[in-house]
């Protein structure tokens, strides 16, 4: 498939506040209570740092769209239609993070409820998004559990890694929290990543050229694209980027994404150093642009059989 830039900001910068919403939430109801003004600082503006992240990849979708002012009828089919669930989970998340922010600047007692409420839309969110691409029977790469569990750990990594640099200024006291769970879900993260890469390379092609063509004939050589030019076949199922690309982003995210960041964060709270955490996560998500990339590029749409391939 084509991967979409759009679409690629949009997960995995909701993936990060997603995830960052968890590490504020967990540590707002299970942890030891800061002190008001502290809790307002930490929590509130972590809350508000969620709902700018979120916010920006909103943003970044509506480059997807392609009549970006009838935005809102991309809502209309919430009844089958996972995308269209997304649409409505993304802003019932911002709008939770966005309450959740206001009641702790507020000094609201319920404050840790409302961050519940925002870990719900946060566990739906990753399942709307997730399932957009899971449900695709046809493009075996996307379709097995491997999807949502991607998208879920690496956005629970690339949110605590932001939640170690955030207490590194706001609250030092739970940086080595936040910094053993961003290891944690690193090292998930790279397990899954690796089964699901094992997974697709041993698939194999359920259709062939013969299929594909209707034609049963044992030897068929194609020599053309199945149109005289360019066309959407052409353009909009295939990447258009050669298997040395290909190899080379996958292990660009695979080293940048793991090993990189969790030195950088490693040596980060050696220093204990703000800004080493915060060059941990831009490596981070330089690496999960990449991965993402890669997560769209690797999927195989079947009508390439005919409209990309040439002998």
């Amino acid at each position: 498939m084509k991967p979409a830039w759009s679409v690629i900001f949009l997960t995995t910068l909701c993936g990060m506040a997603q995830g960052l919403m968890l590490a504020l939430v967990g540590a707002d109801v299970f942890g030891a209570p800061l002190e008001p003004l502290a809790a307002q600082r930490f929590f509130g503006g972590g809350a508000l740092l969620c709902v700018a992240l979120a916010g920006l990849g909103l943003f970044a979708s509506f480059f997807h769209l392609g009549r970006p002012e009838r935005f809102w009828r991309s809502a209309a089919m919430w009844r089958t239609s996972w995308l269209s669930r997304e649409v409505i989970a993304v802003p019932a998340f911002i709008g939770a993070a966005s309450w959740y922010a206001w009641a702790h600047h507020a000094g609201q007692g319920y404050a840790p409820a409302v961050g519940l409420l925002c870990v719900a839309c946060a566990l739906a969110l990753w399942v709307c998004t997730a399932m957009i691409y899971a449900c695709l029977r046809f493009i075996r790469e996307w379709a097995s559990p491997y999807t949502l569990a991607n998208f879920a750990v690496l956005g629970c990594a690339s949110g605590f890694t932001a939640a170690s640099g955030w207490a590194a200024w706001m609250a030092p006291g739970w940086m080595p929290a936040y910094l053993s769970a961003a290891y944690v879900t690193l090292a998930a993260g790279l397990a899954v990543r690796l089964l699901m890469l094992r997974r697709n390379a041993r698939l194999r092609p359920v259709s062939t050229l013969q299929s594909a063509l209707g034609v049963r004939h044992p030897a068929i050589a194609q020599k053309s694209m199945g149109a005289m030019g360019g066309t959407f076949n052409t353009r909009e199922f295939f990447h258009g980027r050669s298997a040395a690309v290909i190899r080379g982003v996958r292990w660009a995210f695979l080293l940048l994404l793991f090993p990189g960041s969790a030195l950088l964060l490693a040596w980060g709270q050696l220093r204990a150093s703000g800004m080493l955490m915060a060059a941990a996560l831009a490596v981070q998500y330089l690496g999960l642009l990449a991965e993402r990339w890669f997560f769209f590029a690797q999927a195989n749409h079947p009508q390439n059989l005919y409209y990309q391939v040439i002998s």
